[in-house]
């Protein structure tokens, strides 16, 4: 082996090992956290971190539409892939994808909750796969094994759905307004007031600048703090008598956000399946790399 072609194996192989690591603990650190969060209620659930079972529900009465099917759904992903071939090398490239981002809507009986999915690992429970000629397919796709095995080599489609009824496991950040439920940081909310209010700051000096001089003095500025509390309370009065809303997003910090036709347990136990999988790559890099350093040396 020469100079060259042995630290580029060295190089891989390390890589491989980093790379499993990495794997593992991503993987082993999401079971963790699924397995560590208790299962909540809508209607009762603390702000913060949480899980969710429950069904799909209509948000609205417009309903989206697979881009490929044109199938009447709640959400949709998918994946058009081009087949290519050199004569020596044959592989699919994806050439078009896409992801919806439309609000989902989940009941489990107590109360719903709507989840914005930009950001989430969705795992539906619809997942159609077929061949054809066209960048676009017309019409509706074969089913069953033909179209895994269809003749067509030109391009390949993928579509996933959610859709109304079916069940969804949901775990991410939960924040609820309205309902009275919401307490009021008074100091924040009369910081958010004013910081609202200098972003038009000639229409704060015609309310508060009572001299004229161009300039907010102290006891002006003291005014702008006393209207902006007061205003800050009013509109907290105005949020808590509105009815409560539920919404549930990607947090803010590096914890899974999840949205799965899957149960928590089956979820686990694919992660788990992963993270032994990271493990033997990571050993696999490691010996290689032990046996690499080993001929470098003799």
């Amino acid at each position: 082996m020469d100079t060259f072609d042995h630290w580029f194996a060295l190089s891989c192989s390390v890589a491989a090992s980093v790379a499993g690591a990495g794997w593992f603990l991503r993987c082993f650190s999401q079971a963790r956290h699924l397995l560590d969060t208790p299962t909540s209620k809508v209607r009762s659930a603390a702000q913060g971190y949480v899980e969710f079972y429950g069904v799909l529900h209509e948000h609205n009465d417009a309903q989206l539409l697979g881009p490929l099917t044109r199938t009447p759904c709640l959400w949709w992903r998918y994946k058009i892939e081009e087949y290519r071939s050199d004569g020596k090398k044959r592989s699919w490239r994806v050439v078009e994808s896409g992801t919806s981002e439309a609000l989902l809507q989940l009941d489990d009986s107590t109360g719903r909750c709507l989840i914005d999915p930009r950001g989430a690992q969705v795992s539906p429970l619809t997942r159609q796969v077929w061949k054809g000629n066209l960048r676009h397919p017309l019409g509706v796709p074969k089913t069953g094994w033909r179209a895994l095995f269809s003749d067509a080599e030109g391009y390949r489609y993928t579509e996933e759905r959610l859709h109304v009824g079916q069940p969804l496991y949901a775990i991410g950040d939960f924040r609820s307004s309205g309902g009275g439920r919401q307490g009021l940081d008074l100091a924040a909310a009369q910081g958010a007031v004013i910081r609202e209010w200098k972003g038009d700051f000639n229409g704060l000096l015609q309310r508060f600048d009572s001299d004229g001089n161009g300039q907010l003095d102290e006891q002006e500025w003291q005014r702008v703090q006393l209207a902006a509390r007061l205003e800050a309370e009013d509109r907290h009065r105005e949020t808590s008598a509105l009815p409560a809303q539920h919404h549930l997003a990607k947090p803010r910090e590096a914890q899974p956000f999840i949205l799965s036709c899957a149960g928590e347990d089956e979820l686990v136990r694919h992660l788990y399946w992963q993270a032994a999988g990271g493990v033997v790559l990571c050993v696999v890099g490691a010996l290689a790399t032990a046996w690499l350093l080993g001929i470098q040396r003799f």
